[in-house]
């Protein structure tokens, strides 16, 4: 059995009792600010503050409201400082719970923007015509998954960079932040989405593992318009890379730090051989099943039926990026149409 150890010691106990942690100085010069995120059942997401000579630098920003917005601004505040004091701003990925605050924070300040490219190329001007089009397309996949009419499809226009400006860095995986006074560089960890990044200070022994590495859950690893074809397979490889990072303490966008990076690898792979496995067992008793049916006959944290339509979709996306690594492995076979069925891959005479 594989086990981590806790470390944020005062966030576990305020996950416990679903209250904002306080924020709280992690290294000389590094804090964690947590920020709230509306009516999401991870409740806040950790930004973390790095001292800077002339300011902050920021990993991450949060959800995009006004309460979010005012713990933000509470939190630099704590440590000394103002939204004005920003001088860098990296970003872990596209979410709207880590990217969100951006446009409102440059209404104050113009710090440097950083993130990987894969995400970066997502934050273009969107019009009417092409949210449209982004709706429709997420209609059509829905319908191949097999999912019912009152199924939300799920669309949500996120937050956009304001008209003319740009990421001042789209980073690479091993690249420096370039952040004086520290030593950070970007690791690429692609699943959770196409373009994640962790970003790892080895002198300060610290990994900021994003949503890529949580202490307690699985990120959501789903298809979507905006995903590789297979972001699965892509997530399973960033976690054998990130096994061997070395004894860092994990510093995550949510819930609380840790320690046991590798041993928290090998609880992660092993979840999802498990649940691999279960999908090609349920595609085993009811043939010819939907990415929709299969997702109602599995497991969840809770009965399937008491999870709101946004965690239902969600499920269902992310039951579809197991299927498709299932089909790479030559384990399971879709059809051709619409809604897509699966069945267990028969093998051939040469196999037999």
């Amino acid at each position: 059995m594989t086990t981590i150890e806790v470390t944020g010691h005062r966030q576990q106990e305020a996950w416990a009792q679903k209250v904002l942690p306080p924020v709280e100085e992690v290294r000389p010069g590094l804090w964690s600010i947590p920020v709230p995120m509306g009516p999401n059942p991870l409740r806040y997401v950790l930004i973390y503050a790095l001292e800077l000579p002339d300011g902050v630098a920021l990993i991450d920003t949060g959800w995009n409201a006004d309460e979010s917005w005012d713990a933000l601004v509470d939190g630099l505040h704590a440590i000394g400082h103002d939204v004005t004091d920003v001088r860098h701003v990296s970003i872990t990925h596209l979410h709207p719970d880590h990217f969100g605050l951006v446009p409102r924070l440059l209404e104050h300040v113009d710090p440097v923007l950083a993130m990987h490219r894969n995400d970066a190329r997502h934050l273009h001007h969107v019009d009417d015509a092409e949210i449209e089009r982004q709706i429709e397309t997420a209609r059509r996949e829905l319908e191949k998954l097999g999912a019912p009419d009152t199924l939300d499809n799920g669309f949500r226009q996120i937050a956009r960079l304001p008209k003319g400006r740009a990421m001042d860095v789209e980073l690479e995986h091993g690249d420096p932040l370039d952040l004086p006074g520290w030593n950070v560089r970007a690791l690429w960890t692609p699943g959770h989405t196409a373009g994640h990044l962790c970003f790892v200070d080895e002198d300060a022994g610290v990994m900021f593992t994003g949503d890529h590495l949580l202490p307690r859950i699985s990120p959501n690893v789903s298809t979507n318009a905006v995903q590789s074809h297979n972001p699965l397979a892509e997530y399973l490889v960033s976690l054998a890379h990130t096994e061997h990072v070395g004894d860092l303490e994990a510093l995550p966008s949510h819930e609380y730090r840790f320690r046991g990076l590798a041993d928290r690898v090998t609880a992660l792979l092993g979840h999802h051989e498990d649940r691999l496995a279960e999908i090609v067992a349920a595609v085993r008793k009811d043939p010819q099943s939907t990415a929709w049916e299969i997702t109602r006959s599995v497991t969840w944290s809770r009965p399937f039926e008491q999870l709101s339509v946004d965690l239902a979709r969600m499920a269902m996306r992310e039951t579809h990026a197991h299927l498709v690594v299932l089909q790479q492995r030559g384990t399971l076979t879709p059809t051709e149409g619409s809604p897509t069925r699966w069945t267990v891959t028969e093998p051939t005479p040469s196999q037999q």
